[in-house]
């Protein structure tokens, strides 16, 4: 059984005393630190109940599966730009980077939870098989919430070559699975790191998030934005965040960015300080100084109370009027920022082969995953 596995493990030894020696550890766990933007959280909304999670209910799923591309043939062809994204399904992005290949917050699993039996269960399959990524140069890890850090994926990835990078403290959860640490980096806010024979940097940058795994371990992680750099290339992930002046911090440190992943699904009026929501997203690319901006935390899982197209419906009104570049490519579709054409609303077409089994697709939620959907895991 898998389910305390995929628990995790805490941090010891010098992983620890790296914890402790970090500005942001209070001596307990880690902190935010930074100010909240003014009027982020609506202090009068109701914190969402568990009955709430357990019962997605109205427009949380879609009627049937949304429309997806397979990349690998798209993946063969030359990049013109030298930069070019394939949004997998949350905040699972490739980016094909000046020759090199980074992998962001990777989960292929059933489900976002300890257990493949309970807990938000994937509406949306992933477009291809893990093992039939093309090979991986670094794969990036922000915090260590199930639908960014998942335990069947890295088991799996454990089996390559690949360096991971990613915030403080989550490394121990990465060895436990079977990464070997010479392979792990960990990084608090503006630190650095180098991958080995390229000219590539990922930073850790600020964010407004928490972390934890089980009941008793929350915040024992850190929670990072990432910055990934070349000669030629500037991308900005920000993993999963509420809305701060740190932004402008970044945009100041960093200069401007050809690429700009940020969250915008699963947000909640209570919840105005640990995640963005599409308006706050569009706020966060003002203050980061704009960009090609691919929205990414949305298409996958149930996570919150909203409609499930909420996110992109949004952005898609908002967008033009705020001089806002929208990048939103199909599930699977490989596209270069810089040559990226007018978004179009793909995502209606979901369910459209599939009226008759909208019933079906929102009574599921708490069974096992549809045999049609095609987990390389399992």
């Amino acid at each position: 059984m898998s389910g305390m596995k995929s628990f995790g493990k805490r941090a010891a030894g010098l992983r620890l005393e790296r914890m402790q020696a970090s500005p942001l550890w209070n001596g307990q766990s880690f902190r935010n630190v930074h100010p909240v933007l003014p009027g982020l959280r609506d202090a009068g909304a109701p914190r969402p109940t568990l009955a709430d999670f357990l019962r997605p209910d109205g427009r949380r799923l879609p009627p049937g599966p949304l429309p997806s591309v397979d990349p690998r043939e798209a993946w063969q062809r030359p990049i013109g730009s030298g930069l070019r994204a394939t949004w997998l399904g949350h905040s699972t992005v490739l980016i094909e980077i000046d020759g090199l290949r980074v992998l962001t917050d990777p989960v292929w699993g059933p489900r976002a939870s300890p257990s493949r039996l309970a807990g938000p269960k994937r509406f949306q399959p992933v477009p291809l098989p893990l093992r039939a990524l093309p090979p991986i140069d670094l794969v990036l890890v922000s915090h260590d919430h199930y639908d960014h850090l998942d335990y069947p994926t890295i088991r799996e990835l454990a089996k390559q070559p690949v360096p991971f990078v990613t915030s403080l403290g989550v490394g121990a959860h990465l060895e436990a699975w079977g990464v070997q640490p010479e392979r792990i980096t960990e990084l608090d806010w503006w630190e650095s790191a180098a991958l080995p024979g390229a000219e590539l940097r990922v930073h850790a940058a600020p964010s407004q998030h928490f972390s934890g795994r089980a009941l008793n371990d929350r915040n024992a992680t850190l929670w990072s934005s990432f910055v990934i750099e070349t000669p030629r290339h500037r991308v900005f992930f920000s993993g999963d965040t509420g809305l701060t002046n740190e932004y402008a911090a970044i945009r100041e440190r960093f200069g401007n960015f050809d690429l700009v992943m940020l969250e915008v699904g699963a947000f909640h009026p209570s919840w105005g300080d640990i995640h963005l929501g599409p308006r706050n997203a569009l706020r966060a690319l003002e203050l980061l100084g704009g960009g090609a901006f691919l929205p990414v935390h949305w298409g996958t899982f149930a996570l919150a109370m909203h409609d499930w197209d909420e996110p992109a419906e949004t952005l898609l009104a908002l967008a033009p009027q705020q001089g806002a570049r929208l990048v939103m490519p199909r599930l699977g579709e490989p596209v270069e920022p810089a040559h990226a054409e007018t978004p179009l609303p793909w995502w209606r077409a979901a369910g459209a082969k599939r009226h008759g089994h909208h019933h079906a697709a929102h009574s599921d939620t708490a069974a096992a995953p549809p045999k049609a959907m095609p987990w390389p895991l399992d």
